[in-house]
């Protein structure tokens, strides 16, 4: 399951995914105890896909901080808590993203960042860049290819 179906919902804790969308909003279930909620259009929800997070010089999408997480810890769940104190946690994101800018990406936006990919572990969504490869295979468009 890709990330542009994955969401956070301003207020409920933990992810959802979307399981479908209705007039005055959409119904999701949450991968932490596979509870369905209705969400307005009203709500503050972000998806995953879109989330980036700030470095010194650029904004790097969340699949692929994701992606380096996975790689540090070897496909595992985190050798840190979402728990642990400010220090760590920052010690901890230095060493995934040694260039993140440390004045606009708070201690709560990396307790986030590490009790997702956490939950995403959880329920086996692992294929955090292959999106984009995907993406970037070249599409030809229909009236090329009859010729």
């Amino acid at each position: 399951m890709a990330l542009d179906k994955i969401l956070s919902i301003g207020g409920k804790p933990g992810l959802y995914k979307l399981l479908t969308q209705t007039r005055g909003g959409f119904v999701g279930e949450s991968l932490l105890d596979g509870k369905r909620v209705t969400v307005g259009l009203r709500s503050n929800v972000s998806v995953l896909s879109e989330i980036a997070i700030y470095t010194l010089e650029e904004e790097i999408p969340l699949k692929e901080v994701f992606q380096k997480i996975k790689e540090k810890e070897e496909g595992k769940k985190t050798s840190i808590s979402h728990k642990a104190d400010k220090i760590e946690l920052e010690e901890y994101f230095f060493e995934v993203l040694p260039n993140y800018d440390e004045d606009r990406v708070y201690a709560s936006d990396i307790k986030k960042i590490v009790q997702w990919y956490n939950i995403l572990l959880d329920n086996n969504i692992t294929d955090f860049v292959e999106d984009e490869k995907d993406a970037e295979e070249p599409t030809v468009p229909a009236s090329e290819e009859e010729e």
